[in-house]
């Protein structure tokens, strides 16, 4: 049915990273939601009166906020498949992540009213009144939920939408809760105490959980979260493929919305290779990564002395003596600068990122020393980057 839906009403469809077609999946979802939650909303909401069950109706108003959300999902589709502007050279992709901040809030603002409900109805219970026809319609909303929850992951991860990610999850919980809701109504009739307002507060929490999951997970994209291991990864293989290429440092992911992806890497080349060569290897190592993966690609090549067997001899030690010092460090741009009386070995080392500010400078010592006792001419002058393990 989903991928049904997909062929029928989206041009190109297998072409996720085209912006036309990413918004076309947003709108597609975002009017499904609508319906969807239009309906199951009007469905609570009669079972909620005719059972009166302040469950039910807490249930029927939490659609109400999905389809708030899928109004803010549609919206987002459209604002952020807008052409970049000079305001804003790398796009507006970030305005699903903004989407999807508005889409928790609204989750988190209507189980706080809900919760006021459910409060007051443990206060003053009312009696619930079983009835065949609101248990069945609320069987099918599970039903319908669930359908939603695959249908909105689906899409989600075709186009790498937070948005969407989030609007399935917050499907499943509501799949769980009205489930609940009707387990506990039928219950309920059969006990001498009131349990729906408890049920309720049951519901509350459940969005709570949804929404400030959702919030957090928005946050970190927000903030400039670590990038994908496996994206990080296939573009070191990438990298690293290239015709004399030997090795990369400080590569940087920058993360501008889904599919607007900006990678920056060092690559480093025998300082005698022939510039012109090197140049179109980067291109061609560049525009691969752009096909494949979706990612703009800068490489910036460090040349590196490859056929001095004292410069060879001493980045091998000094590689040894940063390992000793801590497993985790690396160490890349290696160069020397002599004179007379003072030898600068020049490098950076690379630390994880989180290392605390005084273990690096102790451990620093500890290395600048070591390179002082193998020879009392050598000067370490280090500087220090980060890297995601």
């Amino acid at each position: 049915m989903v991928r049904f839906l997909i062929r029928k009403y989206i041009k190109n469809y297998e072409n996720t990273q085209d912006r036309t077609v990413r918004a076309a999946y947003g709108t597609l979802a975002g009017v499904l939601g609508m319906v969807c939650n239009f309906l199951l909303c009007g469905i609570k909401l009669f079972a909620g009166i005719v059972t009166g069950s302040i469950a039910v109706t807490s249930d029927a108003f939490n659609n109400l906020s999905d389809m708030g959300a899928s109004v803010v999902s549609v919206i987002s589709a459209k604002l952020s498949n807008q052409r970049p502007d000079a305001d804003h050279p790398y796009g507006h992709g970030r305005y699903e992540y903004i989407a999807s901040l508005f889409v928790a809030a609204m989750i988190l603002m209507v189980g706080i009213e809900l919760l006021k409900s459910s409060v007051d109805k443990i206060r003053n219970p009312t009696e619930v009144h079983l009835a065949i026809l609101p248990l069945i319609l609320l069987c099918v909303s599970v039903a319908i939920k669930v359908w939603m929850f695959f249908f909105n992951r689906y899409i989600g991860r075709e186009i790498d939408a937070p948005v969407l990610r989030a609007t399935a999850a917050d499907s499943l919980n509501d799949a769980i809760s009205t489930g609940a809701v009707i387990i506990t109504t039928v219950i309920g009739t059969f006990l001498p105490f009131a349990i729906d307002g408890y049920v309720g507060i049951f519901v509350c929490l459940l969005i709570f959980k949804a929404g400030l999951g959702i919030m957090k997970e928005t946050i970190d994209l927000l903030l400039g979260r670590a990038p994908d291991k496996e994206l990080v990864a296939r573009i070191g293989e990438i990298v690293t493929s290239g015709e004399g290429i030997i090795g990369i440092h400080d590569l940087i992911v920058n993360d501008y919305g889904p599919g607007r992806c900006i990678a920056s890497v060092h690559a480093e080349i025998p300082a005698k290779a022939n510039i012109i060569r090197a140049h179109e290897i980067i291109d061609a190592l560049e525009m691969r990564i752009s096909e494949e993966l979706g990612v703009i690609m800068v490489i910036h090549m460090d040349p590196v002395i490859t056929d001095d067997p004292h410069i060879n001899a001493l980045r091998e030690w000094v590689t040894a003596a940063v390992s000793g010092v801590d497993e985790s460090y690396t160490m890349h741009d290696f160069r020397i600068t002599e004179g007379e009386e003072r030898i600068n070995l020049i490098f950076d080392v690379a630390v994880p990122v989180g290392t605390p500010e005084k273990k690096i400078t102790a451990d620093l010592d500890v290395l600048k020393k070591a390179i002082r006792a193998k020879d009392s001419r050598y000067a370490a002058v280090i500087a220090v980057d980060t890297y995601v393990p």
